[in-house]
């Protein structure tokens, strides 16, 4: 679909009225499944608006390593939702994503976006090592998009989860500078050329107008989140 990407995915919708956010009194605790500031930063903006008042793993001393196994980002995304719901006793809400690039083949998978230049690399090695994969290719082969998934559970019991695929950029020929959101590396080597910037560069306005994973996923889960809790009250 072009820069705005695919259709997103609905996993599933399981409400009751026991659930936590029928407490309409005060804002509804939920969980930032994840311990990566970045990531933490971006889950939160997702719920901003919401009735809800999101809490951190480290707020509440909770130390969760989720396993990462699942064969798409989908199954990750909920696994870790899951997990973080349950240690955390309320509602949770995880994210999984990657790069797509297609002229790497069956050479790169998206899954291992953060860690296929080993366990040990830093950000500027990761970089590099993917400036040296892409080297071969040229122009449209260099094409690339990330695709993003979110989950939401509730105390172990998953409530909904979608998968999207965001806009098409190109991997640059060289990195500048380490992201400005360390924890996203692939952000500054992943350009766009009809703004002259890399995705980091972007401004919130740009990415809308791109259709950008994390604006489509804002829509996803707030639509979500009111309509549970409607339903729950």
């Amino acid at each position: 679909m072009g820069q705005n990407g695919r259709e997103s995915k609905f996993f599933s919708l399981r409400t009751s009225g026991d659930d936590n956010l029928s407490r309409t009194a005060a804002k509804t605790p939920i969980l930032l499944g994840t311990g990566n500031p970045a990531k933490t930063d971006s889950l939160q903006r997702l719920l901003e608006g919401l009735p809800v008042d999101p809490v951190t793993p480290r707020g509440l001393g909770l130390a969760v390593e989720p396993e990462e196994t699942g064969d798409t980002h989908l199954a990750i995304a909920a696994v870790k939702a899951r997990d973080w719901s349950r240690a955390g006793l309320m509602l949770a809400v995880a994210s999984d994503g990657g790069l797509r690039i297609p002229a790497l083949g069956p050479g790169w998978d998206s899954r291992y976006t953060h860690r296929f230049a080993g366990p040990d690399a830093d950000d500027a090695q990761r970089q590099h090592r993917l400036l040296q994969l892409m080297r071969p290719f040229r122009g449209e082969d260099r094409r690339a998009s990330w695709v993003e998934a979110l989950a939401v559970a509730d105390r172990g019991r998953l409530l909904a989860a979608w998968e999207v695929q965001g806009a098409t950029g190109l991997i640059s020929d060289s990195a500048s500078a380490l992201p400005r959101s360390l924890g996203f590396w692939a952000f500054s080597v992943w350009r766009f050329p009809a703004y002259d910037k890399t995705y980091d560069q972007l401004s919130p306005q740009e990415l809308e107008d791109l259709n950008d994973h994390w604006a489509r996923l804002r829509r996803l889960v707030q639509s979500f989140l009111h309509l549970y809790r409607a339903h729950a009250q």
